[in-house]
């Protein structure tokens, strides 16, 4: 694997599993110096066991003093991947509004803290971040309507970002997964009663079957790839872009 980000610093939102994890291995893989790798879930930070240096903030993405701490800390941060976010499933009519503003204020206004925080630290001298948004933030689904909205709105800031980052050598790109085989999907109640039923690997797979035209969902580590490609150097002219890794699900 090649040394993309050798002597590099990195933070990490969401780090403690899924397309988090996978991209916190990825990056460490690939000589990241430094990784600042955050998470709700102390106990899954702490199982982490990675070849560089790392540091763990255990947190809540969407408490604004919770950055009033980090960003000190942050230091000369070269690329940031804001990962963190919530699934959520039901109809609209169906929403209560604390529902609705649970997966707003997590996958959007903690995103927006992290954004603030990490071209903060950038300003001056340049560098890269990836938000993860979803497929469901192009495509209409019914059922999403929260995360779908959350998603979508993601996209849009990273392109508002992009513009104001660039004078600042600052890059600002989406990706936009479809099904990613994640721990997010278990919060679903709809997978989660098939997968009691089946297992999870078949839900999974029939899942895939059903919705996506090259009939499977993505590995955590296929994205982790893609959001390390859209970090690196290698794409060094792409900003304000959103790259659709869905399997030809929003075809």
């Amino acid at each position: 694997m090649q040394n993309n980000f050798a002597r590099r610093t990195i933070l990490v939102t969401g780090a403690a599993s899924g397309i988090g994890l996978a991209v916190a291995e990825r990056l460490s893989a690939e000589g990241a110096k430094r990784l600042i790798l955050m998470d709700r879930d102390r106990e899954a930070l702490e199982r982490l066991t990675l070849p560089c240096d790392t540091t763990l903030v255990c947190g809540d993405v969407r408490e604004e003093p919770l950055w009033d701490a980090v960003e000190p800390e942050l230091g000369a941060l070269d690329h940031a991947v804001i990962n963190a976010g919530v699934a959520s499933a039901g109809a609209i009519a169906d929403m209560s509004f604390d529902a609705w503003r649970h997966i707003l204020s997590v996958n959007l206004d903690g995103a927006f803290l992290t954004l603030r925080a990490a071209m903060r630290a950038m300003k001056g001298r340049g560098g890269s971040i990836v938000l993860t948004a979803s497929a469901a933030g192009v495509k209409a689904e019914a059922g999403v309507a929260a995360y779908g909205a959350s998603k979508a709105a993601l996209i849009h800031l990273a392109k508002v970002a992009a513009k104001e980052g660039a004078p600042h050598g600052i890059r600002v790109n989406a990706i936009a997964p479809a099904g990613v085989e994640t721990p997010v999907w278990d919060a679903i109640p709809m997978f989660a009663e098939r997968a009691a039923e089946i297992g999870r690997d078949a839900a999974f797979a029939e899942m895939a079957a059903m919705a996506t035209p090259l009939g499977r969902y993505a590995k955590p580590e296929e994205i982790a790839g893609q959001i390390g490609f859209l970090l690196s150097d290698q794409s060094a002219l792409v900003t304000g872009a959103t790259l659709i890794s869905d399997g030809g699900y929003t075809l």
